[in-house]
């Protein structure tokens, strides 16, 4: 690595060339030729291949931000006969409105600056998390019962809209349960928090995820547990019919995926229906005390409770929906709204206290970030302000969480200053992705500063 000294002089020489070279060639804007000369490090034209930089910081060719830049650069290739060379005139055809984006890659200014480093660690974590193999995969829905043991997958998306995936990250699988945070977050966006924690508390139950159990209001404890999201599918679109409400839900989580792969496995929600006898009477049992809004049909309810639990997703996927809701309902890669903040703090608050089963109080504890299970292996994970991650792996630990994915959360912040009340200024034994190298050093310095700028003032008054 380079001393800073070096840095110093290099960057200087960079910026020489590049005052020159806007001195004689007033091609595009002054903003954009800085850009390309950072990028080429000075040079007239380098192979197109240098945009392999912007994967390094964590930008996904797919990224519909990059589209027009993409689609740009590929007709440029096939233009081309030999090698394309990217020199300012292309450059500036490129680039388009996508400036702002590239000058935050290329001087390393999203959330997780040493992007590559970070991902080397991410990576180190996964294969650590790879060899275990306790646990046993789902045999009560014939459809989960099918996916080996051997399927591990981890993405995850920051903020600025950086991606990384390792393992099976394709494979399709079902939300289960992690789609209740999704359906209480659509539920709290389109009314008021107060109209629906009328009909559902905010408790967590201390029991486990299907018993018939309601609190001392006769409500169920939270959205996190069967009762509590059946009773939410109640409250979601109820004037309108069934597809028009199944519709408008895919509608919303195709948004906080960023309009990545969001499917529906029709296998599964049959064999839903047809071993679903805990969930009906659950059903039953809330019927009988009256949690339904009037005019609600408990069938139906159920019904769409078991087809959103069959929404498909991928890691990658599922990753920029956990984004979503770590940039306050603003997906990462479209730049659009998608739920109201009341809704994330909300949905987040609940994901802290009652997301993982009977584990919610331990991963609080030893993880203190947001999260949700699934039985289908999937563990939807949120750093608030910083990232989300999609994990899954089908083998469950006895309470029906996913053996890998509790174990590589655990793994990342052990590594990582993430939990809640990891201290970020002064907790030294652990890493802070969030700064760059001299952050750290600079503090230090400061810190220096002001106990020397304290110090001599009071000395000389002994």
């Amino acid at each position: 690595s380079w001393r800073p000294a070096q840095k110093i002089t290099a960057r200087l020489s960079c910026a020489l060339h590049f005052t020159r070279n806007m001195h004689s060639k007033p091609s595009g804007s002054g903003v954009e030729n800085m850009l390309f000369y950072t990028i080429t490090e000075g040079k007239e034209q380098v192979p197109i291949s240098y945009f392999t930089a912007l994967k390094k910081n964590g930008l996904h060719p797919s990224d519909p931000r990059l589209k027009d830049c993409m689609e740009k650069l590929r007709e440029a290739v096939k233009e081309s006969v030999g090698e394309v060379m990217m020199d300012k005139d292309l450059f500036h055809r490129c680039v388009g409105g996508n400036i702002v984006l590239l000058i935050q890659a290329f001087r390393k200014k999203f959330i997780i600056p040493e992007f590559d480093l970070f991902v080397q660690k991410i990576n180190e974590i996964y294969e650590k998390v790879q060899k275990q193999s306790d646990g046993k995969v789902a045999d009560y829905i014939p459809q989960l019962a099918k996916f080996s043991p051997e399927l591990w997958g981890v993405s995850l998306c920051t903020v600025d809209g950086q991606r990384h995936s390792v393992g099976h990250t394709k494979q399709p699988f079902c939300l289960q349960s992690c789609v209740k945070p999704l359906q209480y977050a659509i539920a709290v966006h389109e009314s008021e928090t107060e109209k629906v924690h009328r009909y559902v508390g905010m408790e967590p139950s201390g029991l486990k995820f299907n018993v018939l159990s309601l609190d001392d209001e006769d409500k169920p404890h939270n959205p996190m547990v069967n009762a509590g999201a059946i009773l939410i599918s109640s409250l979601i679109k109820p004037h309108s019919n069934k597809a028009e409400k199944f519709d408008y839900v895919m509608e919303f989580v195709k948004k906080m995926a960023g309009q990545e792969y969001v499917g529906f496995s029709n296998a599964t929600f049959q064999s839903e229906k047809e071993t679903g006898d805990r969930n009906f009477a659950i059903g039953y049992y809330m019927k009988e005390k009256k949690c339904f809004p009037l005019g609600a049909d408990m069938i139906d309810a159920l019904d769409f409770y078991f087809q959103l639990c069959s929404i498909e997703v991928t890691c990658e996927s599922g990753s920029i929906m956990a984004a979503t809701l770590a940039n306050g309902g603003i997906c990462p890669i479209t730049g659009e709204r998608v739920l109201s903040t009341e809704a994330v703090r909300n949905t987040l608050s609940l994901m802290h206290s009652c997301g993982m089963y009977d584990f919610s109080g331990q991963m609080a504890f030893h993880v203190g970030l947001p999260a949700k299970s699934g039985v289908s292996g999937a563990i939807l994970l949120v750093i608030p302000n910083v990232m989300g991650v999609m994990c899954w792996s089908p083998p469950l630990d006895r309470v029906g969480n996913s053996v890998r994915g509790i174990h590589f959360c655990q793994e990342l912040v052990s590594v990582f200053n993430f939990h809640n009340y990891d201290n970020l200024r002064h907790f030294v034994k652990k890493q802070d992705p969030r700064r760059q190298d001299g952050d750290d050093r600079v503090s230090c310095s400061y810190f220096q500063i002001k106990t020397t700028f304290i110090t001599y003032p009071l000395s000389s008054l002994s």
